[in-house]
């Protein structure tokens, strides 16, 4: 697989969890952040916020993978949000069940590794 290919793997699936965040916070959220918190109709509203932000990032890496400059900005920009993620639910963790954590930490943290070795990688290419 070369970095491209995994690139776009990495931003299709970042575009359908917005996608599915947007459609169904509730369901996708409650993993993380645990049904109680999930269920609140607040929680929804900013989850949509976040899987909009990552549909709209997922479809920017995609549609600029071809350009090794602006792609590779993009997909750095991704790994950054990725990084916050891991970090803002290390921060959250006493709040939040112990799988949701390990799994958003384990998720958010592989993909802000990989997106920026992608990123230096599909520069080069």
């Amino acid at each position: 697989m070369t970095p491209r290919q995994a690139a776009a793997m990495l931003a299709v699936g970042r575009a359908a969890l917005g996608m599915a965040v947007l459609a169904v916070p509730e369901r996708v959220t409650a993993g993380w952040l645990g049904s109680e918190h999930a269920s609140q109709p607040v929680v929804q509203d900013l989850a949509r916020s976040l899987g909009a932000r990552d549909a709209a990032l997922g479809f920017a890496t995609l549609w600029t993978l071809d350009d090794p400059v602006v792609g590779a900005r993009v997909q750095t920009a991704c790994a950054a949000v990725d990084t916050v993620d891991a970090l803002a639910t290390i921060l959250a963790r006493k709040a939040l069940p112990p799988a949701g954590v390990f799994g958003t930490v384990a998720i958010a943290g592989g993909a802000a590794a990989v997106g920026f070795y992608l990123a230096r990688a599909t520069a080069r290419a």
